[in-house]
C-alpha cells in the first residue's frame, strides 16, 4: 500500500512511523517519562519523527546529533579512548552514548543509534546496514546489533522504525 502526501508517494514502511510514533508518545505520557535520542548514522531523524508529533514537548526532550567521534565525547561525555579501542560503530559506544543521553539531560529513557549507512565506509567486519542500538530505560542499559539492507536511505529509515519499536517494547 502507499499513499500520496504532498506530491510523494509515502511507503508501507513511512506510513508505520507515525503511528509507532504515536505508540511510544503514550507509553511516555502514561509512566510521566521523557525520552532523549543520541544519534550518529540518522543524523537527527529519530528526533525528527519524534517531533514531528504535536504535543511531543510532553515527552520528548531532547536530541544529540553526533555525528563525529570529537561530538560523541564533547556532547555525551563518550571516552575517546573507548571509541579508539572498539570504533564508533561498536557496542561499547552505543551504551556509552545511551548513558550519556541520559546523564545530560532529564529524561528517563534514552536510545541511541551508531552505525555505517553507506554507501561508502563499510569493512568486513561492519559491512555497509550495521548499526549498534543502545537504550537505557528507567537505569536498565541494554544494546542491539542490527544489520540493514538497501541504499543510505534504507538502512537510515530502518534504523528509525527499529529504534522506535525497541523503545515502545522496552517500555511495555
Amino acid at each position: 500500500m502507499a499513499v500520496l502526501v504532498s506530491e510523494k508517494l509515502l511507503s508501507e514502511e513511512e506510513l508505520a512511523v507515525p503511528a509507532l510514533v504515536a505508540q511510544l508518545a503514550e507509553l511516555l505520557k502514561k509512566k510521566q517519562w521523557m525520552l532523549a535520542t543520541a544519534e550518529s548514522c540518522t543524523g537527527g531523524l529519530i528526533s525528527a519523527a519524534c517531533t514531528g508529533l504535536a504535543g511531543s514537548s510532553d515527552w520528548f526532550e531532547r536530541g544529540f546529533v553526533t555525528y563525529s567521534n570529537q561530538a560523541k565525547t564533547d556532547m555525551l561525555g563518550v571516552d575517546g579512548a573507548l571509541i579508539t579501542s572498539h570504533g564508533a560503530v561498536s557496542e561499547a559506544v552505543a551504551r556509552a552514548m545511551a548513558q550519556g543521553a541520559i546523564g545530560h539531560s532529564r529524561a528517563q529513557a534514552a536510545v541511541a543509534v551508531t552505525g555505517v549507512a553507506g554507501p561508502s565506509g563499510g569493512s568486513r567486519d561492519k559491512p555497509v546496514g550495521t548499526v549498534w542500538f543502545g537504550f537505557q530505560v528507567d537505569g536498565h542499559l541494554s544494546s542491539e546489533l542490527k544489520r540493514f539492507d538497501g541504499d543510505r536511505a534504507a538502512v537510515r529509515a530502518a534504523t528509525v522504525r527499529h529504534a522506535l519499536q525497541r523503545l515502545a517494547a522496552l517500555l511495555t
